[in-house]
């Protein structure tokens, strides 16, 4: 069996998603006059006017909050603010700076040591795509018949009173899909790929990556990247078990939607906003107790080669889910106690744009507001235990690289240990509402008499007959003891 061979760089990332239009606006990108005021409420089409200099012009910033990576939601011409309907894959919307500021942002964040991320939309483009608009034009006398799936003429591509009558993504007309078995089709998105991989992009996530159903399709994909940049991450978009696309030789890693489904469910637990979480593949919340926290994570990881795990993109929310904190109904806890064990867990954390600041939201469009760069509306605390977290996994590398394993997982309290040579880091996070005292069990992974030091209080502890005995946790609420055996 091959061993997935993943990128090195992804095991020590801190990930950052952006939705370009929403996130920072620069004066120096000319705009339409149609856009709507920068915070307006967010509408399903409505432009705010985010671009990709306005990214590099807060790149300060990121780097501040200990970002080392970035993955935007899609950046190519499109008709649509979200651009996931893309007009021409060989050019950056014009809206976002075009081409030169997506060079710009390319040189600036790789000065600081920053990965960029693009999303490929590949399974679907836009009725406004060249090959999809010459059928519109020309019918059946189109050159371009065999890049779709079309059922007969002419095409109800504008009729909402019918069903399209051609392949189109979850029978969106605005979505016509590619056949990927005509070989033109499949030479154009692999030219794509290795276009932006050229152009010094570090990576491709791969929207609804599964709905290409064709291993070959995306072998070949792996190999015309890695070719480009052998460092290159691949990252598919997959709700659910994925280990038919992670045996090396097609991506890296996917969206890591389990993990989040058990930080959920733990963290948030009985009092998680249904309604919105109706909305999504994650409903229902699983069994708000750490037995089946633990249970979960550990299945988790037990489905991948650990060189998978590591490359997991590990999120809490994303574009298309209600944010954390509104689907804990504005419960800061949850979202701190979850962010903590993110940043402790094997994979790549990916923090969702404004989620360190506080900021809410149903599910799209509400999820997409824009980046309220005026500070008196953040929440300063939140982002200081963002950075502060983030900052404790850079000083860590048992946290990045190391081994895991669940040490205590009993009714509200889960305690896990993260080691490395002689590096340990014990977190243990209790979601109760009142104080829980434990006893921790270290048998056989840290010897009697080892110090380990709280990294905040600098309390110490000390391993007493195989136990951390009589822990005392505060309500919903974390505490990180660490040694490195110097």
């Amino acid at each position: 069996m091959l061993e997935p061979q993943t990128p090195e760089w992804v095991r020590d990332a801190i990930f950052y998603q952006i939705f370009p239009d929403r996130f920072a606006r620069s004066l120096s990108v000319p705009k339409p006059s149609g856009i709507d005021a920068w915070g307006a409420v967010p509408t399903p089409h409505g432009y705010q006017g985010g671009d990709l200099v306005g990214v590099a012009e807060k790149l300060d910033y990121l780097g501040d909050l200990g970002v080392t990576a970035v993955y935007f939601t899609p950046v190519f011409q499109s008709a649509s603010n979200h651009r996931y309907h893309t007009h021409d894959y060989l050019r950056v919307d014009p809206m976002l700076g075009g081409d030169k500021a997506l060079r710009l942002l390319l040189d600036a964040a790789h000065a600081r040591g920053m990965k960029v991320v693009l999303d490929g939309v590949f399974n679907h483009a836009s009725r406004g795509f060249f090959p999809f608009h010459d059928i519109l034009e020309n019918g059946k006398n189109s050159a371009y018949l065999d890049w779709f799936t079309v059922k007969d003429f002419p095409l109800y591509a504008y009729d909402p009173d019918r069903t399209p009558n051609y392949g189109a993504w979850w029978g969106l007309p605005a979505l016509p899909k590619f056949n990927v078995q005509t070989p033109a089709v499949r030479d154009y998105l692999f030219g794509v790929a290795r276009h932006w991989i050229d152009f010094g992009i570090d990576g491709w996530r791969l929207d609804v990556a599964n709905e290409i159903d064709d291993d070959g399709f995306w072998r070949e994909f792996r190999g015309r990247v890695r070719e480009g940049n052998p460092e290159a991450y691949i990252v598919g978009e997959v709700w659910h078990e994925s280990r038919r696309w992670l045996q090396g030789d097609m991506w890296d890693a996917v969206m890591n939607y389990r993990f989040t489904h058990a930080c959920i469910s733990f963290f948030i637990g009985r009092g998680v906003d249904e309604s919105e979480l109706k909305r999504t593949s994650l409903f229902p919340a699983g069994e708000p107790s750490a037995g089946a926290f633990a249970k979960e994570i550990e299945s988790l990881l037990g489905l991948y080669h650990p060189n998978v795990s590591f490359a997991m993109l590990n999120l809490l929310d994303s574009h298309d889910m209600a944010r954390f904190l509104t689907l804990a109904k504005g419960d800061r806890s949850a979202l701190r106690l979850a962010t903590t064990f993110q940043m402790t867990y094997p994979g790549a954390p990916s923090v969702y744009y404004g989620d360190e600041i506080g900021l809410s939201g149903g599910h799209d469009p509400f999820n997409r507001a824009a980046f309220p760069w005026d500070t008196a509306a953040w929440d300063m605390e939140l982002l200081h235990e963002f950075q502060r977290l983030i900052a404790l996994r850079k000083a860590f590398p048992a946290l990045r690289r190391g081994s895991y394993r669940s040490l205590l997982a009993e009714n509200d309290v889960h305690v896990h240990l993260r080691q490395l040579g002689s590096e340990s880091v014990i977190v243990a996070l209790n979601v109760a509402d009142t104080t829980r005292r434990i006893d921790v069990p270290v048998q056989g992974l840290v010897p009697d008499g080892e110090v380990l030091e709280e990294v905040r209080a600098k309390d110490v502890v000390r391993v007493d007959g195989g136990y951390l005995r009589d822990l005392s946790l505060a309500p919903r609420s974390g505490r990180i003891f660490a040694t490195s055996g110097r």
